[in-house]
């Protein structure tokens, strides 16, 4: 009976322990994508940003201010739209991620509904079997 019970502790936790690894290995990979994903579009802000600076170190009349002003506030609007951008493909990675964790735990609590069941209904038999004889 011991022995019985350790197999089956020792079955158990190597399950936990492969759905774990599964699980952390999806994490880690979208918490990569994330992270990349989050720090191209930071890189391209950056260069936008400082190649608008640069140009606006170059201005020097009231005219060159003037056209300037528009061409700001165009590398400010497509910054923002970019770290939306960024943001909502992030958020899209992470609930797929999210979609194929709840898949693993669904697949795990049924193969653990399944082997209770069966071992339910082998406990069923042999008790009508016990009773039969009696």
């Amino acid at each position: 009976m011991n022995l019985q019970f350790n197999d089956q502790f020792v079955a158990a936790t190597r399950q936990f322990a492969d759905t774990a690894a599964q699980i952390n290995r999806l994490t880690l990979e979208n918490a990569h994508k994330a992270f990349g994903l989050q720090l191209a579009t930071l890189e391209e802000n950056a260069e936008a940003t400082f190649a608008f600076l640069g140009e606006a170190a170059d201005v020097r009349d009231m005219d060159g201010f003037k056209s300037l002003f528009p061409k700001g506030v165009q590398v400010a609007r497509e910054n923002v739209e970019r770290a939306i951008s960024a943001g909502q493909e992030v958020f899209g990675g992470t609930v797929k991620t999210n979609e194929a964790i709840a898949g693993i735990a669904k697949s795990q609590v049924e193969a653990a509904t399944s082997k209770v069941q069966a071992e339910a209904d082998k406990v069923v038999k042999s008790a009508a079997k016990t009773a039969k004889r009696r």
